[in-house]
């Protein structure tokens, strides 16, 4: 009898109703291979260096070596099937022994993470059998080895130690040569954070004195010797030409005193100065600080003894002149020591102050207008019978392409070293919590030292006062 429902039966022999269940198609599996990475190289990118007529590496072609009962799985795209089995790779390190089974050919590449040299970690997932070797393929340049302090720097991995330049110092010992110096040079003058200082930065009497009242003076012992020459010519009356002789020669006198002993005299200011205390010190104080120094973000060398960790750095190179010898400079008069080179450097530093302790830093590099009263020493004198004692010296001309030949030369260097005792002469500045001694605005004027007979002197920028370091010890910091 037949039923108007349909019905069909199983393959268990039971008869239900309902038309059969068609069959599903299966998803297609798409399988690929995982491409390497070429680190930008053209040539290694396989198809794509093909569509632009590019030959490709053939040392980076994989070939597939014997399949031993392994099933393939094939998708979609014909061209793309996996096998697992044995692999063999053409010119490099090959898994000659034994098989991995229950794994498929993984390629290795330079992806993921990196252990401490800079190389990929190895992955390897599944036992391993038959002692196999498992090779790795790298591609594209493996990146530089990173310090073993692991601290993230930006600019070249370089390693050693570090001259106050910025550039890597070298192991070979005294001996540098030009290049390496030029660049030393070259960085140390075009480095912001750092202030240079000229001849024209040092104390002088004849430029701190006013001009006005200089010319004023000059303009009324021009006048006065007029009228005491008129006066001896038509009365035959000394006094008045001898009045402005005694006083000229008195002017004459103070301004000799002050030209020799007036740095001498500001360094004895500034040691008198009282001193004050930060903790108590009001923004925009012109304030005097002593203390003892720490370094900052940029340590400074000396040029010639090649002190490190300073604050401060100045070495001259002075000439004699006699009667027939050349000048150092346009203004060198004979029989006279007169400078040839100067270098002179100066960055920001840290002062903590011997009252209350507390830390202040001072703004003296970046260009800012520094007065530094610095005592320098004789570090080596030459003449032309003692010229080759010291081939350090030489060395040091020869280096800034200075000719010794026959001329009496005298170097002088001075410096402040970490852990050194100086003075500074600032304004006061409190940002938020920074504490800084910066320029003030105006110079300032040490008055009129009437018991040493000392005229007034104006101190511009901040002020830096130190005996010589060379002579003291630094306290450790």
């Amino acid at each position: 009898m037949g039923s108007r429902f349909p019905s069909h039966q199983l393959s268990n022999g039971l008869y239900v109703s309902g038309r059969p269940e068609q069959p599903k198609e299966k998803t297609p599996i798409i399988s690929s291979v995982a491409m390497p990475y070429t680190g930008g190289d053209i040539k290694k990118s396989g198809e794509l260096g093909k569509m632009f007529d590019i030959p490709t590496d053939g040392s980076r072609s994989r070939k597939s070596g014997p399949i031993n009962n392994a099933p393939s799985r094939t998708g979609s795209f014909g061209g793309a099937t996996s096998h697992s089995g044995q692999l063999n790779s053409v010119g490099r390190a090959s898994a000659s022994a034994g098989s991995i089974p229950g794994s498929g050919s993984m390629k290795k590449t330079n992806s993921g993470p990196l252990n401490k040299h800079g190389e990929p970690m190895k992955k390897l997932s599944g036992p391993q059998g038959g002692g196999a070797v498992t090779s790795r393929q790298n591609s594209g340049p493996l990146p530089p080895v990173l310090p073993t302090t692991g601290l993230i720097t930006s600019g070249p991995i370089t390693s050693g130690p570090i001259t106050s330049s910025g550039a890597q110092r070298k192991a070979s010992g005294s001996l540098e040569s030009k290049s390496s110096l030029k660049i030393h040079n070259a960085s140390l003058l075009n480095n912001q954070a750092v202030t240079h200082l000229s001849r024209e930065d040092e104390y002088s009497f004849q430029k701190s004195f006013p001009k006005l009242i200089l010319w004023a003076i000059i303009l009324l012992f021009v006048m006065g010797f007029i009228a005491g020459g008129f006066i001896l010519a038509a009365v035959r009356n000394p006094i008045l030409l001898v009045v402005v002789v005694i006083l000229f020669a008195a002017v004459v006198a103070v301004f000799t005193w002050n030209s020799f002993w007036g740095r001498r005299a500001i360094s004895g200011f500034i040691a008198s100065y009282p001193d004050t205390e930060l903790r108590s010190a009001k923004d925009g104080q012109f304030v005097k600080v002593s203390g003892v120094v720490t370094c900052g973000n940029f340590p400074l060398e000396s040029s010639f003894q090649k002190v490190p960790r300073c604050v401060y750095t100045s070495t001259s190179l002075y000439e004699y002149r006699g009667w027939d010898s050349k000048a150092a400079n346009p203004t060198h008069q004979r029989f006279t020591w007169g400078l040839r080179t100067l270098e002179r450097h100066v960055v920001d530093f840290y002062i903590s102050d011997y009252q209350s302790g507390l830390r202040a830093l001072v703004k003296a590099g970046c260009g800012a207008r520094v007065t530094p009263y610095v005592d320098e020493t004789v570090v080596i004198d030459i003449n032309p019978s003692n010229k080759d004692m010291s081939p350090e010296f030489i060395r040091w001309l020869g280096q800034r392409g200075i000719s010794s030949d026959d001329r009496m030369m005298r170097l002088k260097e001075g410096y402040i070293k970490e852990g050194s005792s100086v003075s500074v002469m600032g304004v006061v500045q409190r940002n938020e919590n920074v504490l800084m001694i910066v320029p003030p605005s105006e110079s300032f004027s040490t008055g009129c030292q009437w018991t040493k007979c000392i005229l007034p002197a104006s101190l511009e920028g901040i002020v830096i006062g130190c005996e010589n370091s060379s002579k003291i010890d630094a306290i450790p910091v």
